[in-house]
């Protein structure tokens, strides 16, 4: 495997652990928490509009 692979498939794993624990945190969350839960995951991931939308964390 190439470096940049490797680099690409660490930056995946971590980025999958980091939402779990954002859907964790959301499920206890108040709506301001949502917000700021939102926020985070659309810096961390380009894939931010579906997550959000399944975890019903802005409902507009």
């Amino acid at each position: 495997m190439a470096i940049e692979r490797q680099r690409e498939l660490r930056r995946r794993r971590s980025r999958r652990k980091k939402v779990a624990i954002y859907e964790r945190k959301a499920a206890k969350a108040n709506a301001s928490e949502k917000t700021v839960l939102a926020q985070k995951i659309r810096a961390l991931t380009p894939g931010a509009a579906s997550i959000i939308g399944r975890l019903g964390l802005e409902s507009r």
